[in-house]
């Protein structure tokens, strides 16, 4: 089944941009957000893998500038809430979404599976769309976050941890609690406020509505 996806997504999706050079039109989110919270677990082995990933060779969150831009007002949106956000996947190299697949093909591999999958084989982890053989983060413009309290950095409660890949993590799921359901809405409703859509499956996934490279998959290096 994974090989089909591949085949299909490489059929069907435009070619990757081979470029190892970061396009002007790409900026380093912390300097529009000097007060964003950054846990970019891709560059670490705090991830679903346990390893660093493909492409990730610093801790830095890259976008594309009208993704940056409006996330900077979704930021100045919830200050006066004593609110801020923090980023755990920006920009994503296509090089990184090729080492998911390779991880996904090898089922002797479960390391992190209580962690992070536990309600789902991995061998399925593409067909039911926690993965994708074409990323939209490879496009600079989809952003993987949550809300923190900006006085202390504390992570608001959501139900389930960033990267739990279950039907727990849906927006929607009635699996969490009031207070959990309601911290996802308060970040969708903020994020929706300036151009973002969410995911249905995972509460933490946005995507600018109005991207700038629609039909790019990117692969220099974040760095």
């Amino acid at each position: 089944m994974i090989r089909r996806l591949l085949l299909l997504a490489l059929l069907c999706a435009p070619a990757v941009a081979k470029s190892q050079t970061r396009p002007a039109s790409f900026v380093d989110v912390a300097t529009l957000i000097p007060d964003l919270v950054a846990d970019l677990r891709y560059a670490a082995s705090d991830n679903f893998i346990g390893t660093p990933i493909a492409g990730y060779e610093q801790p830095v969150c890259l976008l594309a500038r009208e993704a940056a831009l409006a996330l900077a007002e979704v930021q100045a949106d919830l200050k006066p809430r004593g609110l801020g956000l923090k980023v755990f996947d920006c920009y994503r190299p296509a090089r990184a979404v090729a080492h998911f697949l390779r991880w996904a093909r090898d089922p002797s591999d479960q390391r992190n599976k209580t962690q992070y999958y536990p309600d789902v084989d991995k061998r399925d982890l593409f067909r039911l769309g926690y993965l994708a053989a074409r990323s939209g983060h490879s496009r600079g413009s989809t952003v993987d976050l949550t809300l923190v309290t900006l006085a202390d950095k504390r992570e608001l409660d959501m139900g389930t941890p960033y990267d739990f890949l279950s039907p727990r993590s849906a927006l929607s799921s009635t699996d969490v609690s009031a207070q959990a359901r309601a911290n996802r809405l308060l970040l969708a409703e903020a994020m929706r406020r300036r151009g973002f859509r969410g995911y249905s499956k995972e509460w933490w996934h946005f995507t600018l509505n109005r991207e700038p490279f629609p039909d790019s998959y990117f692969d220099f290096p974040v760095r």
